[in-house]
């Protein structure tokens, strides 16, 4: 601890690059993790948005709205007018003034339809075709797509963080061993001594396994503080896109159980590149 302490600008920067070794595949796994649970809370609850043709009339929507009520796989139904469409427009897109120039209205109106449970491909295609031969209707789009594109990016995601897991795992194993290599260095002098007088290589190694254990350590906790200060930074605008879909955020996977995770996981990294350092320079320890 004491060879930690006086050169604690060397041990901060071993910290450091140990942390971000840890943090991105550990950051990739809070992605993973959160991107299922995103698939699992919409699997199986797909949604189907009707837009209506610029010319349909108020009794096309009112006829399209009373059959989709009507159909035992539909939960609720969500009309959005075109003024509507044009006032939420104008909002997001700071285009008010320019918008206002225009003489008609371009959006059309639309109807959101939720389903009440798991909808199996054959009942979604039968209501597909059903909902296209109602009248005014421009296009009918299964709101499912994005939720297999999310469910195969979090397959990449998934493999990415192993691959990058097993690369900074070693980056970290070697940065350890050589500042614990270079702590052995700095005292060979008091470990020949320490042989002379019939120290025994466990009693010479364990405070150098411990320099490994700490720097592994203190590596843990800076990844959890930069996948603290990552999720702070993203959550507000994480937390819009999800409102717009009408969901919570609740971000999983960062908890008590992963902070012990990878503090550990640190501590070992740290131990077994003190192991390989010591493995490596004092099996042949000369006393001169």
């Amino acid at each position: 601890m004491h060879f930690v302490s006086s050169r604690l600008g060397t041990s901060f920067l071993v910290w450091l690059v140990v942390g971000i070794a840890l943090a991105l595949p550990a950051g990739l796994w809070i992605l993973q993790v959160n991107m299922d649970e995103m698939s699992a809370g919409w699997e199986g609850r797909p949604g189907l948005s009707i837009y209506f043709a610029t010319d349909a009339s108020p009794e096309d929507v009112e006829l399209a709205v009373a059959a989709l009520e009507g159909e035992s796989l539909v939960d609720a139904v969500e009309v959005t007018t075109a003024e509507a469409a044009l006032d939420e427009f104008k909002a997001y897109s700071g285009l008010g003034d320019a918008l206002n120039l225009l003489e008609d209205n371009p959006l059309p109106t639309s109807l959101t339809a939720r389903f009440t449970g798991n909808v199996s491909t054959e009942d979604l295609d039968a209501l597909i075709q059903r909902a296209e031969t109602l009248g005014g209707i421009a296009e009918v789009i299964v709101e499912k797509t994005w939720l297999e594109r999310l469910h195969d990016l979090s397959l990449v995601v998934s493999r990415l963080g192993t691959v990058l897991a097993v690369l900074f795992g070693v980056g970290a194993v070697l940065v350890t061993a050589s500042s614990v290599r270079l702590a052995i260095e700095g005292r060979l002098d008091e470990l020949r001594v320490l042989k002379m007088v019939g120290a025994t290589q466990g009693q010479i190694r364990r405070p150098f396994l411990y320099f490994g254990a700490i720097y592994g350590f203190g590596g843990g906790v800076i990844a959890a503080m930069l996948i603290a200060v990552t999720l702070v930074v993203i959550e507000p605008p994480l937390k819009s896109l999800l409102g717009s879909y009408s969901q919570e955020l609740n971000l999983a996977g960062f908890d008590p159980i992963f902070l012990v995770a990878i503090l550990g996981i640190g501590s070992l990294l740290g131990v077994v590149g003190a192991m390989i350092a010591v493995r490596q320079r004092l099996n042949h320890l000369e006393i001169v």
